[in-house]
């Protein structure tokens, strides 16, 4: 018991009081581009993004453009850069309500600011139930979803809780690329849900299908059918991303 006891003390308190003031020393978040100009003919960043996230417009004052929706934030373009002109901060508030609210550049540093959706606020704003379902992910996502529910993030003091049945869900929250072999559990997930219901896209997996972008192995077009309503990028997503990105969608303060 005493040993238990000593552990708690050089733990702390890890239980995050306001989420959206938190402060994760060590996490790569953001994308920063800086207005320094990239040097003629450079391509380094593009040719090392495994994910092609990085696009570029020479022709444009605002030359470099990232693909939140496709990045895996792996920091890999910073150190190629000659310029030193991206980097990474550890800032989490990355969701958005829109697909193209996650193209960044100099002039458009940070992801539009989600939408407060007040149809969701005023019919879920006090309880709501999401199912999760990989589909066909890795497990980096889906840790960081189950992670949701521990003592440093909580999201169960909104009234926000993850459930087993999909009867018994307002919102489904996708992980994975969606693989041949999960889209029609994924679609029978989906019909048994009860309406009004929304789709929560977590990791660039869901939101693009990067890596795996244009493989035979996936089978995207649930996305087609059902747009999601919060878009959760990052590679995994942090749980401080999920975690505000839906307390701003309800319109739910802190």
């Amino acid at each position: 018991m005493f040993k238990s006891i000593k552990v708690r003390v050089s733990q702390g308190s890890q239980y995050i009081p306001d989420p959206r003031q938190a402060n994760p020393v060590g996490f790569r978040g953001k994308p920063i581009i800086g207005e320094t100009a990239c040097e003629s003919g450079c391509q380094a960043c593009v040719s090392v993004c495994s994910t092609q996230a990085i696009t570029l417009a020479p022709a444009s004052a605002e030359a470099v453009h990232i693909d939140l929706g496709r990045c895996v934030l792996c920091g890999d373009c910073g150190p190629v850069c000659p310029p030193g002109k991206l980097s990474f901060n550890n800032d989490f508030k990355l969701a958005t309500t829109d697909r193209s609210g996650l193209m960044l550049s100099a002039a458009r540093p940070a992801p539009d600011p989600v939408k407060v959706n007040a149809a969701l606020r005023a019919r879920f704003g006090r309880s709501l139930k999401l199912r999760s379902v990989s589909a066909g992910g890795c497990n980096g996502c889906e840790l960081e979803v189950n992670a949701l529910s521990n003592v440093n993030f909580d999201i169960g003091r909104y009234g926000i809780d993850i459930v087993a049945s999909p009867r018994h869900a307002d919102g489904l929250v996708l992980t994975g690329p969606i693989t041949r072999n999960m889209a029609l559990a994924l679609q029978r997930c989906w019909d048994a849900m009860p309406e009004p219901k929304l789709v929560i896209a977590v990791g660039a997996c869901a939101i693009s299908g990067s890596p795996f972008e244009g493989s035979s192995a996936i089978e995207r077009s649930f996305l087609e059918r059902f747009k999601p309503t919060l878009y959760v990028p990052g590679c995994p997503s942090h749980p401080l991303t999920f975690v505000c990105g839906v307390l701003d969608l309800l319109g739910i303060s802190s």
